[in-house]
């Protein structure tokens, strides 16, 4: 099935606005980040974690002072997925169950007309946090470069080094979205946990998936076109796949977007990060990955150009 028969598409004429785009929203997330810093989860920070449900919506500040009055303070408290739910998370451990027993107590003595009830309780110590944080940040690197190496191999070295900047691009991209949306609203209350990291790996998959597709379809035109520019070449082989990247990425993103509003808290992260990033990765598959091998190879011929008329003016002159 074809969305788009015979498109004519220039979309390497555009690709410097583009560069100029992705740019700018790099640099919004860099920003968002250095102001609001890494959100972490229970599993790469450390610490208790407990998720109440109360019968009524909780004063969030009430519940604050309680917990500095009973020793744990700086705690972090906010509704999670429903007015009746607080997350809360500490520092502090303790042994075995002493930390979510102690709050368990406390809310119920301070609050006895609203029910508390824990739901979960989930405990990581810090040197396993740190552990997970340094092996997350590991994978991410290692599947950027491994996915580049295999492009290189299989194309180009230029084509490996454009996939590889494409997928740096999604990545940071996706990440950026998710520190300017967090705490915005109460559905995009948002940290860098395990299922984020899993969606981050999900995209550069994903978008290499989407590269290498179009890659191929250079290669084979390149064989069929001999004569034909690189600039139409790469024009007319992204406007063949277009309508299959359309149908790909577009059924993924309504999948990822049903699974944000009605997935739960637990999976909202994961979902929000992969609609960016599916969104993300398609349009730089074709304005980052191939937009970067066109400019390569251009500046590439150009030199190559430039030289031989260097030596053809060099013989002249000495004949």
């Amino acid at each position: 099935m074809r969305f788009f028969r015979k498109t004519s598409i220039d979309f390497m004429g555009k690709r410097n606005m583009w560069y100029m785009i992705s740019a700018l929203v790099i640099l919004a997330g860099i920003v968002s980040l250095a102001v609001k810093g890494f959100h972490f989860g229970i599993d790469f920070l450390g610490g208790t974690e407990m998720i109440v449900e109360f019968s009524q919506p909780p004063e969030i500040g009430k519940v604050r002072d309680m917990m500095d009055r009973v020793g744990f303070p700086k705690s972090e408290i906010k509704m999670y997925g429903q007015e009746n739910r607080l997350l809360i998370r500490t520092e502090l451990q303790g042994e075995g169950t002493t930390v979510g027993d102690k709050i368990r107590t406390s809310l119920q003595q301070n609050f006895p007309e609203l029910h508390p009830s824990v739901l979960q309780v989930q405990k990581i110590g810090p040197q396993i946090g740190q552990e997970l944080r340094r092996n997350a940040l590991f994978a991410v690197l290692a599947s950027l470069i491994a996915m580049g190496l295999y492009v290189a191999f299989r194309f180009e070295f230029i084509y490996g080094l454009g996939a590889i900047v494409a997928l740096f691009h999604d990545v940071m991209v996706a990440l950026g979205f998710v520190s300017i949306f967090d705490g915005l609203t109460s559905y995009t209350n948002f940290e860098i946990d395990q299922n984020m990291i899993a969606a981050f790996l999900t995209i550069v998959g994903l978008s290499m998936n989407d590269t290498v597709v179009i890659f191929d379809r250079i290669r084979e035109n390149k064989k069929i076109y001999k004569s034909m520019n690189l600039v139409d070449l790469i024009n007319k082989s992204l406007n063949e796949t277009l309508s299959r990247t359309i149908i790909t990425s577009g059924t993924i993103f309504i999948i990822t977007l049903i699974l944000f509003f009605f997935g739960g808290e637990v999976n909202r992260g994961f979902a929000f990060a992969l609609t960016i990033g599916i969104t993300t990765g398609t349009y730089s598959s074709i304005y980052i990955a191939s937009a970067i091998a066109l400019d390569y190879t251009n500046r590439k011929l150009a030199r190559k150009a430039k030289a031989i008329v260097a030596e053809k003016a060099g013989y002249e002159a000495l004949h």
